[in-house]
């Protein structure tokens, strides 16, 4: 069978019927999700990190029950490699056999919890994407230039900077002197920089209460951009550092991945990785 790596989507990815999915594919999920988070998140995962994260991850993960549903035993797609854009780590994780689904639930509640707080206590916080050939090159640069950081490298033309809302425009002026497009984004703090450092003590500990199993499958850190060593101190590092996702997709390359599966609510990651490899087979299920 053709070598797969299957790809879990981060937040920004949520989908109109999400729900109906959920509630279709995997109603015990949907009712651990109620239970969990306190109430339907699905109703609320446009209003902030805090509901969008465990929604997209329940989306995530009826999206892999689906896929292996939906072909014969024979045929089933189970993956050679798995890796999560970011939130899409736990989805990863769980799939791989490595995290129960109710302690992945509860970490990402927990997180998209602590991310609200820490952009709310943080200050005003914004991302800001560069789009266009030449973004890898000078996403550093720009992002130094203006007080800012790197907070995901999507591909090669397209970079997030994170940091105070207040630098953005003029990083947004400088980004399009040099021939790119600047486009603030609808987030409600400066993720994968340092203004997320209040999160992490808590959600250090908390993941230091968690079993983790060794997977199935290799699962690959964005943090990283090879297999998870070190898992709580992984995810942990990553309220605070970039997504280092053209990099994890190359890696995949390397290691042999001829298809990548993307499963989930949304076609990000595939169009992430159209951007970012040459003769591949991708599959958004």
């Amino acid at each position: 069978m053709t070598p797969t790596a299957i790809l879990f989507p981060g937040q920004g990815s949520q989908a109109p019927g999400m729900r109906d999915a959920v509630a279709r594919v995997r109603p015990d999920l949907l009712a651990l999700a109620l239970d969990v988070v306190g109430e339907d998140p699905f109703a609320r995962a446009e209003e902030g990190t805090n509901f969008a994260q465990p929604a997209i991850f329940c989306a995530s993960l009826a999206g892999w029950a689906a896929l292996d549903r939906a072909a014969p035993p024979a045929q089933r797609v189970d993956g050679d490699w798995m890796a999560g854009h970011s939130l899409g780590e736990f989805a990863a994780l769980v799939a791989a056999g490595c995290l129960g689904e109710r302690d992945g639930l509860e970490l990402v509640t927990l997180r998209g919890r602590l991310m609200q707080r820490a952009g709310e206590q943080a200050g005003d916080g914004g991302m800001l994407a560069l789009l266009g050939a030449g973004a890898a090159e000078q996403a550093t640069e720009l992002a130094d230039a203006h007080g800012l950081a790197v907070a995901n490298d999507n591909s090669p033309q397209q970079i997030v900077l994170s940091g105070a809302r207040a630098k953005l425009p003029a990083a947004a002026q400088a980004a399009k002197e040099l021939g790119l497009r600047a486009m603030e984004l609808p987030v409600t703090g400066a993720f994968h920089s340092p203004m997320m450092e209040s999160a992490v003590p808590e959600f250090a500990a908390a993941l230091q209460q968690v079993e983790f199993r060794p997977p199935r499958v290799a699962v690959l850190s964005a943090v990283t951009a090879r297999p998870f060593d070190d898992i709580p101190r992984r995810l942990a590092d990553a309220l605070t550092m970039p997504v280092r996702w053209r990099e994890t997709m190359l890696e995949l390359h390397r290691l042999g991945a001829e298809r990548f599966v993307e499963v989930g609510p949304g076609r990000v990651l595939t169009g992430l990785a159209k951007r970012t490899l040459r003769d591949v087979e991708l599959v958004n299920a």
